[in-house]
């Protein structure tokens, strides 16, 4: 099959439109009349994950972060994204990312059913698309009241992680919970006037964490990563009910720190 065929079928459900003014997604580079017959997924398009790819047999790579945000005046081996770039057009991988556009009309819904929300609403509201209101995040009930530690503990398995952060009462009750994958700080004051009890989102700083507790809102950073490397198996999925023939492989689930 065609590239187009994939990215055809990719912007139906995800349309670049969907996408936020300032961010950059789609067809990033490569030709897409080229014959593809092995994707491979990945959050962050790291020289790592292009070299697993290439080992892999890949044809075109799927990320969720796209590898280019801004003008580039320059493509040499000088810089990780120029390296990059060479690597991509040498090897003829095809090379597309879909970053916003998912994180409104995919990963929203997707982080809420890791985290057993139901009874969900938008968390914050960026369009109204057939008939519905879509946006970032989602706020809803979670499986029955009980402690924040309880649901941190929840968080945490229901995500595979090895570690979560806390800022909160341990034992305080809650029982509504919202949810923003990735960087989400800027969502706070909109999930206190949904009324939740706990957010759930990552790259919490210390300052927004003492300062959103002082508000009764209680916060569990999983990270950036660990909320969003979810994206892979779910697209290998989605991607493989739709073109069996393909084959699909995803990136080592590999957090990008180390705690000692």
């Amino acid at each position: 099959m065609k590239a187009y065929d994939l990215i055809s079928w990719l912007e139906k459900k995800y349309p670049e439109e969907a996408a936020q003014d300032w961010d950059n997604v789609g067809l990033l580079t490569g030709d897409d009349r080229q014959e593809i017959h092995h994707v491979f997924l990945a959050l962050d398009l790291t020289e790592e994950t292009l070299e697993e790819a290439i080992h892999n047999g890949a044809d075109m790579i799927l990320t969720h972060h796209p590898m280019i945000f801004h003008g580039i005046k320059k493509i040499n081996n000088h810089s990780f994204t120029g390296r990059k770039i060479l690597g991509l057009i040498e090897h003829r991988i095809v090379y597309y990312a879909m970053h916003t556009n998912y994180d409104v009309l995919g990963m929203a819904d997707l982080s809420a059913s890791y985290l057993n929300l139901t009874d969900t609403t938008v968390l914050e509201v960026t369009e109204e698309r057939d008939g519905e209101v879509q946006g970032f995040g989602r706020v809803g009930q979670i499986p029955r009241e009980m402690t924040l530690r309880e649901y941190a503990q929840l968080v945490k398995d229901s995500l595979k992680l090895d570690d979560v952060r806390v800022y909160g009462d341990l034992d305080r009750m809650v029982s509504r919970a919202a949810v923003c994958t990735g960087s989400g700080k800027s969502m706070i004051e909109e999930a206190i006037a949904a009324g939740a009890d706990v957010y759930v989102t990552g790259d919490i700083d210390h300052h927004t964490g003492i300062d959103t507790v002082a508000q009764g809102l209680a916060l569990i950073d999983a990270g950036h990563y660990g909320t969003e490397y979810i994206f892979m198996e779910e697209m290998k999925k989605e991607i493989h009910e739709e073109f069996p023939d393909l084959v699909i492989s995803c990136a080592r689930v590999k957090s990008p720190y180390t705690i000692l």
